[in-house]
């Protein structure tokens, strides 16, 4: 990526303890462009108002950007229509929305929920509740010494009895690109339905919906670019119909009695309330920024640098790296010899490097790794070679410092 692109992320351009700052914390959250910022910035200079309510001109201008930004994520995904496109704060309440109103819903005692130890806590712990609300069994899927997951060993927990796989198409810890589609192939070969975490895998990579036929789609803008609190569910259209609303109120109604009440058509009966509109106005935005660079350079950027910070930091002498060697998204994660991950991180902030530590919402996966923690570097974009470099010359000063 060139300096062009960097220079269009303000908050790059500043000192951190008295160095210019290298922000590796991508997978927690991405930093945003100048076009996103000014998207936003311009919807509440000029268009604010609330939407599918106002004739007025303002109110107008507003719907037309918010729904014009559905058009734009389901074009971005290549979902079939605008109906099958629901906003919401983020992955997390996406996920919760389908395991809440589609799992409790077709789940009954003896059904099987299949996961992997991989799992972010936000596609782990309302399966958690859905299987004790309903008394479905919870079954997970065997990693790989490398911390991957393979169809064979999918294949092997996987039932007549299975009702739902939930997995996410890219770890947050690992770095692992799950089969996804593969995995729902199978799925629906056992009657069952595929539920796709997309946080960490949306800002790196094409997305196509219906090439992975998946049966639930999730992700946050605010990892590609785009604002906080604002996400997106995708779901075919014949299920989401056949669900029900898990939020009650405004907009989300077709007509309301004194003791009973109808919903609107997809997909605001699921949006009730005021929505976010500007996060819809800056997750357009932000999808126009990603398709004039090109997915597939993001795609091959990442994946030099990745290829490039394993090569690095299998140089330290006592830094465990965990993961595949060979990585397809831009992440890595590790820990230095005996010293927490925590203290890793403060020194590295010291310099002016931004990484994450701790157990990155994946309890069980530390336990699987047999670590309490681990330290994360990941990528994006606007991230170079020399950012590497600068990770690389903190971690030996941190090694130096603990002795």
């Amino acid at each position: 990526m060139n300096r062009d692109i960097l220079e269009q992320f303000p908050i790059l351009n500043q000192e951190i303890n008295g160095h210019p700052l290298v922000y590796l914390d991508n997978a927690a959250t991405s930093q945003k462009p100048l076009a996103v910022i000014e998207a936003v910035k311009r919807y509440y200079e000029h268009d604010n108002a609330n939407v599918h309510r106002g004739v007025h001109t303002l109110g107008s201008r507003a719907t037309d950007a918010y729904e014009g930004a559905r058009e734009k994520v389901a074009k971005f995904i290549n979902a079939k229509s605008t109906k099958e496109i629901i906003f919401t704060r983020g992955t997390t309440t996406a996920l919760n929305l389908v395991a809440s109103s589609f799992g409790r819903s077709i789940c009954q005692e003896g059904d099987e929920i299949v996961l992997t130890p991989l799992e972010h806590h936000s596609n782990l712990i309302p399966w958690q509740q859905v299987a004790k609300a309903t008394g479905a069994t919870l079954k997970y899927v065997k990693l790989q010494e490398d911390g991957s997951v393979t169809l064979a060993e999918v294949e092997k927990v996987v039932t007549e009895k299975t009702k739902i796989i939930a997995m996410g198409y890219v770890s947050n810890v690992m770095g692992v690109v799950n089969p996804v589609k593969e995995v729902a192939e199978l799925a629906h070969r056992h009657g069952a339905y595929m539920v796709v975490d997309g946080a960490q895998s949306t800002p790196h990579m094409k997305i196509d919906v219906q090439d992975l036929d998946c049966d639930f789609y999730t992700f946050s803008g605010h990892k590609m670019c785009g604002p906080t609190g604002i996400g997106v569910l995708y779901g075919k259209k014949a299920l989401l119909e056949s669900m029900e609303p898990v939020e009650f109120g405004g907009e989300m109604i077709d007509d309301v009695g004194l003791y009973d009440s109808s919903w609107k058509e997809l997909p605001w009966k699921f949006e009730g309330g005021t929505p976010i509109i500007a996060g819809a106005v800056g997750l357009a935005a932000a999808i126009d920024f990603l398709e004039e660079i090109g997915m597939d350079q993001i795609e091959e950027h990442e994946q030099k640098l990745a290829k490039y910070a394993i090569e690095r930091l299998s140089e330290i002498e006592g830094l465990k790296l965990y993961g595949p060697r060979v990585r397809k998204v831009g992440l890595v994660t590790f820990n230095l010899g005996d010293v927490h991950p925590h203290d890793v991180a403060t020194v590295l902030d010291a310099s002016g490097v931004a990484i994450r530590a701790g157990h990155h919402c994946c309890q069980p996966l530390m336990r699987w790794l047999e670590a309490s923690a681990t330290a994360r570097a990941s990528f994006y974009l606007y991230n170079t070679e020399q950012d590497v470099d600068r990770l690389i010359s903190a971690l030996i000063q941190t090694k130096e410092y603990f002795g």
